[in-house]
């Protein structure tokens, strides 16, 4: 079984983890895909004062710390896994990867780093319910 596990860092990503790793003490073989997806910055001022191999770096270091805690989660329980850290919309890339990937299942977060992040972006989770082709398990 393969389970695409996306975080965004926040405490609620902890709480997914765990759930996550309760499936994989289930399974007798089970594969995690941690993922952290970074949006695109579209801000013209970033964009028009550094180089995007710099931004690229920038967002890949953002979603290695946004995975830190969730990957201190699955060590100590023993969990294998493989993490990702991926550039753009964050729904519609969650869904690709999964697809790609041949996943099994996405388990993911109701909500993520914050509510005002939700009145501007919309539901990630509500997206990647009608954009995914496996099942997805929404953890409140």
């Amino acid at each position: 079984m393969k389970i695409l596990l996306p975080v965004d860092g926040s405490e609620h990503s902890e709480r997914v983890a765990r759930h996550a790793i309760l499936l994989a003490r289930n399974c007798i073989v089970c594969e995690i895909l941690l993922l952290n997806v970074q949006p695109p910055v579209d801000a013209p001022e970033v964009r028009g004062h550094m180089p995007l191999s710099e931004i690229e770096a920038m967002q890949q270091t953002r979603g290695g710390d946004a995975m830190a805690s969730t990957r201190a989660l699955l060590d100590a329980a023993g969990v294998k896994y493989v993490p990702e850290v991926a550039l753009g919309p964050v729904a519609e890339t969650i869904a690709h990867i999964a697809n790609e990937r041949q996943c099994d299942e996405i388990v993911m977060g109701l909500r993520g780093a914050g509510k005002l992040v939700t009145v501007f972006m919309g539901s990630v989770a509500r997206d990647v319910f009608a954009l995914a082709h496996c099942p997805v398990t929404a953890v409140k």
